[in-house]
């Protein structure tokens, strides 16, 4: 049998809380930021949780989290 492997892709972009829960940047702040409003932009910083449907997909990609 192979050894699991995380996806390296995946364990840059998720942090696990303590909690069990899972978080994530947000996204769309990268670039064209110049059209979007400061509203917008100011409420794209910081780190939201994992979608309920994106959970399961997410603990498969980080197996030792």
């Amino acid at each position: 049998m192979p050894k699991m492997k995380t996806k390296r892709g995946a364990a840059k972009r998720f942090n696990v809380r303590g909690s069990g829960s899972i978080k994530r940047g947000q996204a769309f702040k990268r670039h064209i930021l110049t059209k979007k409003t400061t509203k917008n932009k100011r409420q794209l910083r910081g780190t939201v949780a994992v979608h309920a449907a994106d959970v399961a997909s997410v603990k498969q990609m980080l197996p030792f989290a």
